[in-house]
């Protein structure tokens, strides 16, 4: 019961901690430069919600298929001793998808450093 009760106090001390700082900070007012958000010292010339190319998408994906290739090829190799030609098709199959990826990263033009 007692740790219900320090938990209590706990939730409400933080709840009148956080609704101080947020009255806090609503009244301390500041000048127009303080109010504004962080541009690194420009002024805001397009809207926050404009829509902008994800460059980086393909190569997250190529980066994600090459990771998960080494990722699973060191236990493989452990498994593979044990295995044999099972584990051997296993990996293969394992490749063919990842080498699917690549391919289509590769006619994303990833590959074509800009």
């Amino acid at each position: 019961m007692s740790a219900l009760i320090n938990l209590a106090v706990i939730l409400a001390i933080t709840m009148l901690v956080g609704l101080a700082l947020v009255g806090w900070s609503g009244t301390s007012g500041g000048s127009w430069s303080q109010r504004v958000p962080f541009l690194g010292g420009g002024l805001q010339t397009t809207h926050a919600w404009q829509r902008f190319h994800l460059r980086y998408y393909p190569m997250t994906l190529l980066f994600i298929a090459f990771e998960m290739e080494m990722m699973f090829m060191y236990p493989w190799a452990v498994v593979y001793v044990e295995e044999g030609l099972k584990a051997l098709g296993e990996m293969g199959m394992f490749l063919s998808i990842l080498a699917v990826g690549i391919i289509y990263a590769w006619r994303e033009g990833v590959f074509r450093w800009q």
